[in-house]
């Protein structure tokens, strides 16, 4: 299956004509490390794959059907009234589409090419009309869910690229996204065949200001032939680098 994926896509040809799609993943990709962002693209060499995260895939299923059961009844979630979030989930003819992966909200940035993509979990509506992008997030730790963490700027990334992508589908979208982040329980006495969660609703601020220039550097990146430079705390070129010094070493070479 990884391989089917992997070349679902023809790599990336410098001067092509037809536009070029590209997930709001990749997008991340280029933003840790332009040199596996071109390696994945140009030479379809991709970072090594890990398992899929089941669990999360479930609970965001089950998110998305009880959200659901509120949007057809055109109420607020208990979560929401809790949390003090005025709005109520948003009904789109074409939502449905816009969740399912590899189609998502689209927008061809024209300056670019690049048909840019990206499948949303939710999205809700304020009083005023406004659209407001959400996301679901489940982990399992000790300590309160946050959006602190360095790391996490990849989430506030993620829920930007959807507000530029619906802002570009003609939508009036807010600047403020919502995380209904939930977290398994490990304070309990045991297992007993099934996990109890607790879930917040995190706000965020978003500034899809950055993604166009982003997509200009892309281009630039995906035209160029040779490999651009590794960014400097990427693990994967870091073992790439690690690997290839002890091999060589191994074969007597004098390596520094």
């Amino acid at each position: 299956m990884a391989g089917y994926q992997q070349w679902r896509t023809k790599p990336y040809q410098p001067g092509q004509a037809e536009p070029y799609k590209l997930s709001r993943s990749k997008i991340e990709d280029f933003m840790n490390c332009p040199c596996c962002f071109w390696l994945d693209r140009r030479l379809k060499i991709s970072k090594p794959s890990t398992p899929p995260f089941q669990i999360n895939k479930a609970v965001d299923e089950l998110f998305k059907k009880e959200f659901d059961t509120y949007r057809r009844k055109k109420e607020a979630h208990p979560l929401m009234i809790e949390y003090g979030v005025k709005a109520i989930p948003y009904q789109h003819s074409d939502l449905d589409k816009w969740r399912q992966n590899m189609i998502g909200v689209q927008y061809l940035h024209q300056p670019t090419n690049l048909l840019v993509y990206g499948a949303i979990d939710d999205l809700w509506v304020d009083p005023a009309g406004e659209i407001l992008v959400v996301d679901y997030k489940a982990t399992a730790k000790s300590s309160p869910v946050s959006l602190d963490a360095p790391w996490q700027i990849s989430y506030k990334r993620q829920v930007e690229i959807y507000q530029w992508l619906l802002r570009h589908n003609g939508l009036s979208v807010g600047k403020t996204s919502y995380f209904v982040y939930t977290n398994g329980r490990l304070d309990l006495d045991g297992f007993f065949n099934k996990v109890e969660f607790e879930t917040k609703i995190i706000p965020y601020v978003g500034d899809d200001s950055w993604v166009d220039a982003a997509l200009v550097k892309i281009k630039k990146c995906l035209e160029q032939d040779s490999i651009p430079a590794a960014a400097k705390d990427c693990e994967y070129c870091q073992y790439a680098r690690s690997r290839a010094k002890l091999a060589l070493r191994a074969l007597g070479h004098k390596i520094q």
